[in-house]
């Protein structure tokens, strides 16, 4: 089962985010992208990362090591923005976050460029797998500031590294063995400005209707100010 939600939020107009998933017996692939740029870019942006990154890897996944079919569909969909970006005007600086599961029968392989995020759950416990490419977490890096401090920092949306934006991007690739977690979360940050670690361990733990879970924590994240686009993606770790 997956659970798949975009929500506008409270404050936005336009949804810039875009998600998808596909499910069949060779592979699971679930991407969740949060685009950026003026009028309506990034809503181009990461439409485009997504249909990019799902047909790479549909004509890609039997060529090679998973990690690194993953990681190469990342760089081509980079590329592809990025050329698509400069050829017009009116997209011009375009980019999105973005962050992918690719799941097979051996392992679970996860991207993330941005501060859009992927999480590992259990019943007890919740933990970020991806890293953040943001001024904040920069901050907390070096200790300037703690990640309580992080959470409501005034520059909390400026990110340090997003696709298509330049003509090469470095990708960070997880590979997880499948059994460590029960179920995987991907999301934007319009989820995790507002919710916090615990809230969102609570929410995925309370039903097994995957739907529903996600229905619930964007209906929360609303609730607790709805500041940006919500986007998650939920999803068992034995897929």
């Amino acid at each position: 089962m997956v659970g798949l939600k975009s929500d506008v939020g409270i404050r936005r107009k336009l949804n810039e985010d875009y998600a998808d998933c596909i499910e069949n017996d060779e592979y699971k692939l679930y991407i969740v992208a949060d685009g950026m740029g003026g009028h309506n870019a990034g809503e181009v942006a990461s439409k485009m990362a997504v249909d990019e990154i799902r047909e790479y890897i549909k004509n890609n996944f039997s060529h090679g090591n998973e990690a690194k079919v993953l990681e190469d569909a990342v760089k081509y969909t980079n590329t592809k923005v990025n050329e698509y970006s400069i050829s017009r005007n009116n997209l011009k600086g375009m980019g999105t976050t973005l962050v992918v599961a690719l799941v097979s029968k051996e392992s679970i392989n996860i991207a993330n460029i941005g501060d859009s995020g992927c999480f590992g759950i259990t019943k007890n416990k919740i933990v970020k797998i991806t890293k953040d490419h943001s001024l904040v977490q920069e901050l907390i890096d070096s200790g300037s500031i703690t990640e309580e401090e992080g959470r409501n920092h005034p520059q909390k949306n400026v990110i340090t590294r997003a696709l298509g934006t330049e003509s090469n991007v470095k990708v960070d690739i997880f590979s997880l063995k499948k059994g460590i977690y029960d179920k995987f979360l991907l999301c934007t940050d319009g989820l995790t400005n507002e919710l916090t670690n615990e809230e969102i361990l609570k929410i995925v733990n309370k039903s097994e209707n995957y739907i529903d879970v996600c229905d619930e924590l964007i209906l929360l994240a609303k609730k607790n100010g709805g500041r940006d686009n919500i986007t998650v993606v939920l999803f068992g770790g034995e897929v």
